[in-house]
């Protein structure tokens, strides 16, 4: 087939042939540095063989405009992300675009309607799943996208940024562990999302390490709000022989949990310890002030901002999965345990 032919070559025909996504394809063709050099020499053999001609990309104007992208906007998290993406947003000169999709089809599609008026120079999705169609489309207009927190396996080229959940919670454990609890109940997150997972099995390595056996009857589900911590914390202590102490995968759940102390006629930490995840600004002013793993949120925030510029300004990222350290926050909700 030769050059005169190559309006009957397309991207697909081309992804298909070399066994790639046509995202992968485009962004050969677009010039990106965001794909493996084996991969790029095969589609671009395969584009020279097939005689496809390379229109010039099509430059967006700039739009000075960043988007990002929650599933929900009631968390106090969230704000610490946009606190971080705004920073760095503000001292490149670009604006910031806050939508919530809320996890429905018909939100993503006008949001995504939204986008293609503005023209955005890069989205930043925070723990949401980017369906391949969505990815797919995103990938044809050239924008760049990074995740933070991704709620599943991201698409390989998209870069994300998140933070070491399984080490924090091994971390928050051990201290409790340390303390001398030996019955340690766990409030766990959204199940679909990997730092949930990633909290849930740093709690079973602790306990394993300290020769623990994992008891499941003191694991309850949540999703990171208040009102589970709640629900959750009145299940646990209503046990026969309740824990000791009691690790949240959420700040929110964690005070949900003080109610569920206070309700039941106990005190934090005198009859129950707990430890929350997330260090939101908040939770040093509670009483007592609470015990937690510092997530870097607006830090996460910021270097996700800056890792969409630089993809929005063609140039190459060092690392496509990035991990920031969590760390261990002590403060006045845990103690050793009370003699009973």
């Amino acid at each position: 087939m030769g050059a005169d032919n190559d309006r009957n070559v397309t991207i697909a025909m081309i992804a298909r042939l070399a066994g790639v996504s046509v995202p992968t394809v485009s962004r050969v063709i677009n010039g990106r540095s965001d794909v493996a050099p084996q991969t790029r020499e095969r589609v671009e053999d395969l584009l020279t063989r097939h005689g496809y001609r390379r229109r010039p990309p099509s430059r967006r104007p700039r739009s000075g405009l960043v988007d990002l992208v929650f599933n929900d906007l009631d968390s106090p998290w969230a704000v610490e992300i946009i606190r971080g993406v705004e920073d760095v947003a503000h001292g490149s000169g670009v604006g910031t675009v806050v939508s919530a999709i809320h996890r429905r089809t018909s939100s993503a599609k006008q949001w995504l309607d939204n986008m293609r008026t503005r023209s955005t120079e890069g989205v930043i999705f925070v723990t949401s799943m980017v369906a391949p169609p969505l990815q797919a489309e995103l990938s044809r207009l050239n924008i760049p996208v990074v995740i933070v927190d991704p709620a599943g396996v991201a698409p390989q080229e998209a870069p994300t940024v998140g933070a070491t959940n399984w080490a924090g919670s091994l971390r928050a454990n051990q201290y409790l562990l340390g303390l001398g609890h030996r019955r340690i109940g766990f409030i766990a997150g959204p199940p679909q999302l990997m730092c949930s997972r990633a909290r849930l099995d740093g709690y079973r390595a602790a306990l394993e390490a300290a020769g623990i056996a994992f008891d499941d009857t003191l694991v309850r589900p949540g999703n990171f709000y208040h009102e589970a911590g709640y629900a959750a914390g009145t299940q646990l202590l209503a046990l026969p022989d309740p824990p000791t102490a009691i690790f949240a995968s959420s700040d929110q759940m964690a005070l949900g949990v003080y109610e569920a102390v206070r309700k039941r006629g106990l005190r934090v930490p005198d009859d129950v310890s707990v430890v929350g995840f997330d260090d939101l600004p908040e939770v040093r002013w509670c009483s007592p002030p609470l015990t937690t793993i510092r997530q870097p949120l607006a830090e996460m925030g910021m270097l996700a901002a800056r890792t969409v510029l630089r993809l929005a300004r063609g140039e190459k990222i060092e690392s496509p999965r990035v991990e920031l350290a969590t760390e261990l926050v002590v403060r006045d909700s845990a103690a050793p345990p009370a003699d009973r």
